[in-house]
C-alpha cells in the first residue's frame, strides 16, 4: 500500500485546500502521485476499487481531484482530473447510501447525497469544464469535493448511529456500535 496515503486523525483532512494558479509540471508531478496512490491502495485489496482521490488525501493541500474513468472495469486504471473543482448547483433527491474513503480506515457509511450535480472545474489543459453529475458519479463528486473543503464523509453522519458499518471478512457491511466504535474513536474525530 502507498505510504503517502493520509488517514484520520490526521488533521490535514481537516483543512481547506487552496486554489491552482497555474498548471505546469508541478501539478502533473502531483497528480501522477495521487494516481499511483490510489493504483497502490487499490492492489492491496482483492475486492474493491480505487475510484476516486483528492490530493489532501497524499497530504498535499491543493484542490485538485482525480476521478477514475471506468469504475466497474478494474483494469481500467484510467483516471480524469479536476482542477478547482466546485459544485454549481444540487439537484434531485437525497438519497443515502453506503460510502468508504481511502482515508478512513474499515468505516463505511450510509450518506445522504443529491442524486445529480453541476460541476465547474479546469482540466489538465486549463481549459473550463462544465459538466452534470448523476447517480452514482454524482456522489462521488460530492464526496471528493467535501474533501477539498475539509470534510469527510462521516461529518455527514455524526449524529446517526444507525449510519456506520464496517465490511466484514465475508465482504457484508455490518453495523457499528455507535458508542464504542464511532463516538469514542479519536483516530475518527481527532
Amino acid at each position: 500500500m502507498s505510504k503517502s496515503l493520509i488517514t484520520l486523525p490526521n488533521h490535514h483532512l481537516r483543512e481547506r485546500s487552496k486554489k491552482i494558479g497555474y498548471i505546469g509540471d508541478e501539478v502533473r508531478k502531483l497528480i501522477a502521485e495521487m494516481e499511483k496512490a490510489t493504483l497502490d491502495w487499490e492492489d492491496s485489496r482483492e475486492h474493491e476499487v480505487g475510484v476516486a482521490l483528492a490530493a489532501v488525501q497524499i497530504d498535499q493541500l491543493y484542490r485538485v481531484v482525480i476521478i477514475r474513468n471506468n469504475f466497474d472495469d478494474k483494469t481500467d486504471r484510467t483516471f480524469r482530473v479536476f482542477i478547482n473543482p466546485e459544485i454549481t448547483k444540487y439537484e434531485g433527491a437525497i438519497i443515502a447510501d453506503y460510502e468508504g474513503c481511502l482515508s478512513i480506515k474499515n468505516v463505511y457509511g450510509l450518506v445522504p447525497r443529491h442524486s445529480k450535480v453541476r460541476v465547474k472545474a479546469l482540466g489538465m489543459d486549463g481549459k473550463e469544464i462544465r459538466l452534470t453529475a448523476e447517480g452514482f458519479l454524482a456522489r462521488v463528486f460530492q464526496h471528493e469535493i467535501d474533501h477539498t473543503n475539509g470534510k469527510v464523509f462521516i461529518d455527514h453522519i455524526k449524529d446517526d448511529a444507525q449510519a456506520f458499518f464496517v465490511l466484514s471478512s465475508e465482504r457484508k457491511l455490518e453495523p457499528l456500535d455507535y458508542e464504542k466504535d464511532i463516538i469514542n474513536n479519536v483516530d475518527l474525530w481527532g
